[in-house]
């Protein structure tokens, strides 16, 4: 099977590439790119991408797929496929199941649901602790073995420092990392919000932002006094930002990850109490999204994930107090980053590597390249189509998302896994 890709503006960091030209894929792989590769044999497809921003496929290395346990917020089939309408070709996908990925027999059973749904590659984040309870380590060289790609309480801090401590040295030793939900809870649990003056005038128990900072700077202290990598999960704070910024000046392996909500939307969003703003950690101030921002220019900040939480209406129709912290991400992730570089604050190749080729170095994965001989994983996006987010058109099976009716520029509208076109809108 031989598809060809012509006269899409190629951008690829991994090769220091953004140029017009054509890409060749012959049975999944990458054999050709350039301005006229020369090949005697017709293909098979030919998309003409003219317009188009050709870039290695998207990863999205922080989701929430649901399955096994939770199938009516989410199911692998249902995720992956919202997760290639997305542009995305490869997720990695958090612990927090039913049960809890913490044993072979969960990991494998991701696996085998995400190749039978023949979206997606979809990558299983196995838990740090067993039952994510922080007690006892979950035997990681068997989840490495059985497919794992990193290790997270995500939804949970790993409180335990001594325990955190030898998570991470036993994840350096598999050549892997621990994903960090940095959270003190004794700050934060019973928090709503984001501490500040929009809590205080609206009368809600706030989430001061030293919650996070607290437990990030304890894991940059680790990874300082270890030597292993550490990533920290969803940014929020400009006092994490600094953290870490200090951090890789030193040369501490840390590294790390927001969502487009941070950078998009600050506490204020949480005045009319719309429980599709209740997300942990919380959207913060104008000046921490001023941060965020500015961490994501400079590369403090190294990957934008979605946090896709899906949750049914069981768990947001409800009062502001008890509804369920998240909200779904695979299908807007991309044209809210594309808004920074509407904006000339990021350029699409640093935007391409935030959502790619980054995320594909720190989790191992051999992807986010187009290189020849490269896995054919392609993302083509239209950086200039016009559209209205509605949830109701979404692919998700949960409808938990606060940019509804928001105006937006930029698309996937064709996504290439292994050679094959999974998604396409043209």
């Amino acid at each position: 099977m031989k598809l060809v890709i012509n006269n899409g503006r190629v951008i690829d960091p991994s090769q220091d590439i953004d140029a017009v030209m054509d890409v060749v894929v012959t049975d999944g792989v990458i054999t050709a790119l350039g301005t006229d590769p020369k090949d005697d044999n017709p293909p098979d497809e030919a998309i003409d991408a003219t317009g188009m921003v050709v870039t290695p496929g998207l990863i999205d290395m922080h989701t929430h797929l649901r399955e096994p346990g939770f199938e009516y917020k989410e199911t692998i089939l249902s995720g992956s496929a919202a997760a290639v309408a997305g542009g995305f070709t490869s997720i990695a996908c958090m612990a927090n199941t039913d049960p809890v990925n913490d044993t072979r027999s969960v990991t494998e059973f991701i696996i085998q649901k995400a190749r039978a749904a023949g979206k997606a590659h979809v990558y299983p984040v196995a838990a740090v602790t067993r039952g994510l309870e922080g007690s006892i380590l979950a035997e990681f060289g068997d989840l490495k073995d059985a497919g794992a790609v990193a290790f997270s309480d995500d939804g949970n801090p790993v409180i335990d420092s001594g325990i955190m401590r030898r998570a991470v040295e036993y994840a350096a030793s598999l050549d892997t990392c621990v994903i960090s939900h940095c959270e003190d809870r004794g700050l934060s649990s019973e928090g709503l919000m984001n501490e500040s003056l929009v809590s205080t005038r609206l009368g809600v128990q706030g989430i001061p932002s030293i919650a996070e900072d607290i437990m990030v700077a304890r894991d940059i202290a680790l990874a300082e006094y270890t030597g292993a990598p550490i990533h920290i999960a969803h940014v929020s704070t400009a006092g994490a930002v600094a953290l870490i910024d200090a951090a890789k000046s030193r040369g501490v392996k840390v590294t790390a990850e927001t969502a487009p909500h941070y950078f998009t939307l600050s506490d204020i969003a949480v005045e009319h109490f719309s429980t599709n703003t209740k997300m942990y950690p919380p959207l913060r101030s104008n000046g921490d999204v001023n941060a965020v921002k500015k961490g994501l220019k400079t590369g403090v900040i190294d990957v934008i994930a979605s946090d896709h939480a899906p949750h049914s209406s069981i768990e947001k129709d409800v009062e502001f107090e008890y509804a369920a912290n998240g909200i779904i991400g695979l299908e807007t992730s991309l044209a809210l980053s594309l808004s920074l570089v509407a904006e000339g604050f990021l350029s699409l190749t640093q935007l391409v590597a935030l959502m790619s080729t980054n995320p594909a170095r720190i989790l191992r994965l051999p992807k986010g390249t187009l290189s020849t001989g490269a896995d054919a994983d392609i993302t083509i996006i239209d950086t200039e189509v016009f559209w209205t987010i509605n949830p109701d058109d979404f692919i998700s099976k949960s409808r938990n998302c606060p940019f509804t009716g928001m105006m937006v520029t930029g698309k996937a509208v064709a996504t290439i896994v292994n050679g094959q076109i999974v998604f396409r809108a043209f």
